[in-house]
């Protein structure tokens, strides 16, 4: 499964925290995917989808 939403494109970022110490601490910020059947022309099909795409409806799940 790829860390990447199928239809935005968002993907994981690299992100930093500092520590009181002013220490860099170096760490990975992932987007909240979920795997989605969906309906295609085709049939329904299982898609990995960011829960803003799906909140904005911009996929039709499948029933």
């Amino acid at each position: 499964m790829s860390k990447q939403c199928e239809i935005c494109g968002k993907k994981p970022v690299k992100a930093a925290k500092r520590t009181f110490s002013n220490k860099r601490i170096d760490y990975r910020q992932t987007p909240n995917l979920q795997s989605v059947k969906v309906s295609t022309e085709g049939g329904t099909k299982k898609i990995t989808v960011c829960t803003s795409c799906l909140k904005a409806g911009k996929v039709q799940k499948a029933v």
